[in-house]
């Protein structure tokens, strides 16, 4: 079973969860059976197929492209049962009720293919306790497997054993997780609600009563406790709306079920405010109202002393918000000292996790470094718990959570463990180092996991104390300036393809780094084998990510606009041009890494690249009309070059209008793509391209195309010439459609004028349709749109507007 093929996959149970995890799949490019009840009226499969209706719907939405939702093939317990022999993985994904799901693994138990592997996705069920009445064999191949909601986005799954799982069952599912689900697999132990959520949740119910103890508003406490502690903007309350109440107080109630003789029990009580909200059916985002509600416009928050919403808003002291910028050391030393109550609600919550981490850390997980990934990869966090408090100062916390919890202000009077003060850890201040992570049952330093799918992964998700390596400074730097690093890994057999890496802002682009790529390329023309266009800003995980490019650099672009005008622009924008030219016809491969936004620029260089490795999670789109400018630097040449080829396939050069509309319509109305298979669909990314899921092998999988071309003796594509183009009559049509639209006020004069010069632009210009140009004709189109926009005073308000609020202004 070394080498096992995951073919097709079974998801039990189409509600929220299982519908959404059956979506995910789909988008990996899996084949999914999704399963449900049959139904009692109509259709058999009617529960399942409205299921697939529903996601169609949901926000965010769980397909990278809407209409892949025919890939989802709805089946019921009844008439298809059979269809699980079929099937590598079945995941069950039903209600958290034990009952329940022992009636339903009798039920198909029989119908598991005896070489698959059978998975629960449960919150916080015991695993043992679930696979009571299997047979040996049966248990040898069950395990948990817990996805974050939503499954699309959250990184984290647990992967939960027993003591009957074969060992290499969860190898090869934590491989299948990793690589082509694209997410981060913790080990956890199977303890209740296992690592994120025994501890995340526990971390809510601390917030919940120090916050009752400070007399803080809910609102007050999610200013507090979101991004400014360098956890998921939605902080405490709104994260609990949006994961629902009831969900939450399932989780809380599975605590409270079998956590009886935790020192920390009391905490573990269903906080009668989120009681009395689940009572009433407020449950959330799902029903429209929970510790939030949305009226008209307007956000309301819930006044827990009266039960009515009231307008939010309430914000953190401003003393508290500076200390809450300052060095983690001096900032926890600083809360502790302050008596404003918002930094006594911070210390206590601060020191309520550290205590609970340090004394639950043996019963639920192998090590530290598995609790800090749960926790960052399942709530959002920048920063693990243990990580905060190694950051901190290790030794210094842990004597201040010692006092309080000898002073009587802890949650439970329960001592720090041995290790915490004393030992490897005390000596070596934390529980992670080089030598890897603290493990208190093997009484030692922990490497991580030496599972074969993690060699694609150059940098791994680093942590606060550990040996990782650095994606800015690691390698070998062959040249570095002010906007650019060019390096090569130098490991034997990696050091063979020079990779860029932007240090701009957003990764944006300007002459600089227009200079840095053509050092870079000129370089490995001489003694490489590609380029790889990568930003260290990848590993930034959420949503959209850390960005591959925001576009051109316009601030670098200000100076010559403030002395030469419009003008002045003019070799900015042409410089810009020639570096994408550059790209494209450099002769070893140029391949793009891309991940989370690449707009405007940022796209185009994309596009002038010889191959383009895209996360999942990109965002990719031309925006300039955003700042009442077009694309210049090559994007609508490309748009055209592609409709030109199009046509010519398709035998129909006389007709190119109806190739071209669609990148018109892209770039006219700014459309950014939703997911790379979106950004497939919309032109950018080829079928020839490689959409990978997990963003850390990105880099490994971009140097392989990079050598992969090279191996077949890559030749840069031949320079454009004789280009058949739309021409004058596709422009006016398309004019006359923009005319319509801004007489029925749907877009401005300036959208108007913007929007045709883009047609102009995609249409090759003022000629006969059929006419035959040149690349270099269709740049100049694209810099001449370009500078007469720029010297227009609406465009020029859009530029302001943007550099001042990064919002677009509607003129």
């Amino acid at each position: 079973m070394s080498n096992f093929l995951i073919r097709k996959v079974a998801v039990l149970g189409a509600g929220v969860m299982g519908a959404q995890i059956a979506a995910h799949l789909v988008n990996a490019r899996v084949p999914v059976l999704l399963f449900d009840l049959p139904a009692k009226e109509g259709p058999k499969n009617a529960i399942a197929l409205k299921a697939i209706e529903n996601l169609k719907k949901l926000s965010p939405a769980p397909f990278g492209v809407k209409d892949d939702a025919k890939y989802l093939e709805a089946a019921n317990y009844e008439d298809d049962i059979a269809k699980l022999a079929e099937c590598d993985v079945v995941i069950e994904a039903i209600a958290e009720r034990m009952d329940w799901k022992h009636d339903l693994y009798k039920k198909v138990a029989p119908h598991i293919a005896s070489h698959a592997i059978f998975a629960t996705n449960t919150s916080g069920l015991s695993i043992t306790k679930l696979s009571e009445g299997f047979s040996d064999e049966l248990k040898a191949r069950f395990c948990g497997v817990h996805f974050f909601n939503p499954p699309r986005y959250m990184h984290l799954v647990e992967l939960i054993p027993t003591a009957h799982t074969r060992p290499e069952i969860l190898d090869q599912l934590e491989t299948f997780l990793t690589s082509v689900v694209g997410k981060g697999v913790v080990r956890a132990k199977d303890t209740p609600n296992f690592i994120a959520n025994r501890v995340g949740i526990f971390s809510i119910l601390a917030v919940i009563t120090e916050a009752a103890k400070f007399g803080l508003r809910f609102d007050e406490v999610d200013d507090l406790t979101g991004s400014r502690l360098g956890r998921a903007k939605s902080a405490t309350f709104r994260t609990a709306d949006v994961v629902g109440l009831d969900t939450m107080a399932h989780v809380i109630k599975t605590m409270q079920d079998n956590l009886a003789d935790d020192p920390f029990f009391p905490v573990y009580q269903t906080p009668a405010v989120l009681a009395e909200l689940v009572k009433q059916g407020a449950l959330g985002q799902k029903t429209g109202g929970g510790f939030y509600k949305k009226e008209g416009k307007a956000i309301k928050v819930l006044d827990a002393k009266t039960g009515t919403y009231v307008d939010s808003g309430a914000k953190a002291d401003e003393t508290v918000g500076r200390i809450l910028k300052r060095p983690p050391a001096e900032r926890l030393k600083l809360l502790r000292e302050t008596n404003h109550p918002h930094a006594q609600f911070l210390w206590s919550i601060f020191r309520d996790v550290f205590h609970y981490i340090g004394v639950h850390l043996e019963s639920i997980a192998d090590n530290a470094r598995d609790v800090d990934l749960a926790i960052r990869w399942g709530f959002g966090w920048n920063e693990g718990p243990f990580e905060g408090w190694q950051a901190a100062g290790w030794k210094q916390v842990a004597e201040w959570v010692q006092e309080d919890i000898a002073a009587g202000k802890a949650l439970a009077n329960v001592p720090l463990p041995s290790w915490v003060l004393e030992g490897p850890v005390a000596e070596k201040g934390g529980v992670h180092t080089a030598e890897g992570s603290w493990a208190p049952a093997a009484k030692r330093f922990v490497p991580r996991s030496d599972l074969a799918v993690y060699d694609k992964q150059v940098f791994r998700a680093p942590l606060v104390g550990e040996a990782g390596a650095d994606p800015k400074t690691y390698g070998k730097t062959l040249f570095e300036t002010d906007a650019v690093r060019a390096w090569v890994d130098d490991r034997a057999g990696e050091d063979d393809v020079v990779i860029v890496s932007f240090k701009s802002k957003m990764n944006t682009i300007g002459p600089s780094v227009i200079d840095g790529l053509v050092q870079a390329i000129e370089l490995a023309e001489k003694d490489y084998k590609g380029v790889v266009i990568w930003q260290p800003t990848s590993l930034k995980l959420g949503t959209p990510g850390g960005p591959f490019s925001a576009g051109a650099n316009l601030e670098e672009a200000m100076p010559a606009f403030m002395m030469g005008g419009a003008k002045g622009i003019e070799p900015f924008v042409k410089k810009f041009q020639e570096g994408m030219l550059r790209v494209k016809y450099a002769n070893v491969p140029v391949v793009a890494a891309v991940s989370g936004i690449a707009l405007g620029g940022g796209c185009e260089l994309m596009l002038h690249s010889a191959k383009r490795v895209v996360h999942v999670e990109s965002y990719i789109g031309l925006v300039e009309v955003g700042v009442g400018l077009v694309p210049a630097g090559g994007g609508l040449k490309e748009a055209a070059l592609r409709a030109a080829e199009a046509a010519t396939a398709a035998n129909a050069t006389t007709d190119i209008l109806k190739f071209v509309t669609k990148s018109f319509e892209n770039a006219a109305m700014a459309k950014v793509s939703s997911s790379a298979h979106d950004a497939r669909a919309m032109g950018y990314v080829k079928p020839s391209d490689t959409i990978v899921f997990n963003v850390f092998e990105l880099l490994d999988t971009a140097k392989k195309e990079a050598r992969a071309l090279a191996a077949t003796g890559y030749r840069a594509p031949l320079r454009a010439k004789d280009v058949p183009v739309a021409g004058r009559s596709a422009i006016a049509t398309i004019k006359a459609s923009l005319v319509n639209m801004r007489d029925g006020r749907f877009i401005s004069d300036h959208d108007y004028l913007i929007a045709s010069r883009i047609a102009e632009a995609v249409c090759g210009g003022d000629v006969e349709a059929g006419s035959l140009v040149d690349e270099e004709w269709l740049l100049a189109l694209e810099r001449r749109a370009f500078v007469e926009l720029l010297g227009t005073q609406k465009t020029q308000e859009r530029i302001m507007g943007m550099l001042q609020t990064g919002k677009p202004v509607r003129n």
